[in-house]
């Protein structure tokens, strides 16, 4: 025989059988698509429904047609997860056992069309979980969990409960279920939150005479009300100890869980922030007390600014740390949020030019709260510094808003860091005053401005300076030694009431203006076209431009 032909036969020989052996081998298409043709594939489907979390899905393995038709999806979901942590609590139980066929174990000894799955023991009574066979309207034969089954499942649930209590409490309250998590479930956390605050307020009291006491002999200065700041936010932080470890105990389901962990984590930090601005507030004025015995002024001024600067910077921590809290990848946020901030700052240049300006004005210190200055046209006195203005108070006792970059930038002329004040004043001397008056009058000022212990003058504190065109004009110049305002205005009426003697102990007196005084002795001034200087000249005026 040709050996080609062998060969050619052998390899059909061969592909024939392999090909026998492929069509053998490849299961049959299933034609339910939630694969319910035996009782090992429909169990197996229904754990893979629940065991995902899709308990509207695993309840279409159940025999629900005894259920009210509007309660089906709710009950159903309900029964499909309880029914799967039974069979994931029972470790006799294996999917393994049950039938591939497609017409169930038939050596079982179970009537037809019926498939043992589990039995458990009730109250001494055996009760069993099975498989029934039914057919659908379209025709096709579906391996569900049996309607009595079914109906056992809410007391095999019960039974098998991990929680003592719910062995012991009435159906309802263990069946009722908001967020998959029982009634009774929900009862206990309200009753805890409920109790929180007056058993929260038992527990701060003697911890706060503890707290009082420590501090008494560590710092005896520092007053009972520096403590009342922290009250607040560790009744807090005690509260939420409290509740986090109730939610341990009472074990409400994974939805609800995660609310709540979340609730009581951004709780937990905005009371972690409370307490560090308390911290803030008692450490800033400690600092201010210690400062102002020095620095008045700047303990004034800076330390409210300082104090508002740490509270700002802990506001975006804390929201860092409740995103951190929940999940989210806060190195991400905070990379967006930096490309976000400049875009921020570029808007908000003139609030980002204030706020560096407030810096300006503390660092630099031209004004602090509670100098008396003049700022542009107007004087007032400084009674904030903040973050984006400054307010002053004006004479008038209105209240005018400065924004920090313009604020700056002024001109300002501080009245409160002057060591001494100005004494400077021009005598208008009689024309007809003699020299020797004059230079009578010249040293007995500057006799008496030297021997003043509240003045300080210079080698020429009096002089005469020169002839004016109605006057003798005579310059005192000295310096008031106080920073006083009120004290000044005292000494320099004094000094003026004094000068005015001397003047007069001299002979002589202040010049009055030639207008002023020719109208007081009832003589009238003529005007540059020697007419006087209440006559009218219209009249004349015309009759002269009416000539020819």
């Amino acid at each position: 025989m040709n050996p080609r032909v062998v060969s050619i036969v052998f390899a059909a020989f061969v592909s024939g059988g392999l090909a026998q052996q492929t069509t053998t081998n490849v299961p049959p298409i299933s034609q339910d698509p939630l694969h319910r043709e035996s009782p090992r594939s429909s169990v197996y489907a229904f754990l893979q429904a629940f065991h995902a979390g899709n308990y509207v899905e695993a309840a279409r393995y159940l025999d629900l047609r005894q259920a009210p038709r509007d309660q089906r999806t709710k009950s159903g979901s309900q029964l499909a997860q309880q029914l799967g942590q039974i069979l994931d609590r029972d470790a006799r139980f294996d999917v393994a056992s049950l039938s591939a066929s497609t017409d169930g174990n038939t050596s079982d000894g179970a009537a037809p069309n019926r498939e043992r799955v589990d039995s458990l023991q009730l109250d001494g009574q055996t009760l069993e979980l099975s498989l029934e066979r039914v057919t659908l309207r379209s025709g096709l034969s579906v391996w569900l969990f049996s309607s009595e089954s079914v109906n056992v499942i809410p007391q095999l649930a019960k039974l098998l409960s991990t929680s003592p209590i719910e062995r012991r409490l009435p159906e309802p309250l263990v069946n009722w279920k908001l967020m998959d998590t029982p009634l009774w479930r929900w009862i206990a956390l309200v009753l805890v939150a409920a109790v929180l605050g007056p058993l929260s307020g038992l527990v701060i009291r003697p911890l706060l005479l503890l707290a009082e006491r420590i501090v008494q002999r560590v710092a005896p200065r520092v007053d009972r009300s520096a403590l009342l700041p922290f009250v607040g936010p560790l009744r807090w932080l005690l509260c939420i100890g409290i509740f986090r470890a109730a939610i341990e105990v009472v074990g409400p389901a994974r939805l609800l869980r995660l609310i709540l962990e979340r609730t009581l984590a951004l709780l937990f930090f905005v009371a972690v922030a409370q307490l560090g601005m308390a911290v803030v507030d008692v450490v800033i004025r400690h600092v201010r007390t210690v400062l102002e015995s020095r620095h008045h002024s700047f303990s004034y001024s800076a330390m409210p600014l300082a104090s508002r600067i740490l509270k700002i910077t802990i506001v975006p921590l804390s929201i860092a740390a409740v995103l951190s809290a929940w999940g989210y990848n806060t190195t991400t946020i905070l990379a967006g949020l930096g490309v976000g901030g400049l875009a921020i700052a570029l808007a908000a240049q003139k609030t980002v030019e204030n706020l560096f300006g407030g810096v300006a004005v503390i660092t630099d210190r031209p004004v602090a709260v509670g100098d008396f200055c003049r700022f542009g046209s107007q004087v007032g006195t400084v009674e904030d510094v903040g973050l984006r203005s400054t307010r002053i108070r004006t004479l008038d006792r209105t209240l005018v808003t400065i924004p920090n970059g313009e604020f700056s930038s002024m001109t300002l002329e501080n009245f409160s860091k002057r060591d001494k004040m100005w004494f400077h004043i021009t005598l208008n001397l009689r024309r007809d005053t003699r020299s020797g008056q004059v230079r009578d009058l010249l040293q007995t000022i500057t006799r008496g401005l030297q021997e003043n212990p509240k003045l300080q003058t210079g080698p020429l504190p009096v002089r005469f300076i020169g002839v004016g065109t109605y006057s003798l004009d005579v310059e005192v110049f000295a310096y008031v030694l106080t920073p006083d305002f009120d004290e000044f205005l005292q000494i320099q009426q004094e000094l003026l009431l004094w000068i005015l003697e001397a003047i007069q102990a001299a002979g002589t007196a202040l010049a009055v203006p030639t207008q002023a005084y020719l109208s007081l002795r009832g003589v009238a001034p003529m005007r540059g076209d020697g007419l006087p200087a209440s006559h009218d000249a219209s009249p004349l005026l015309a009759s002269e431009a009416g000539r020819p």
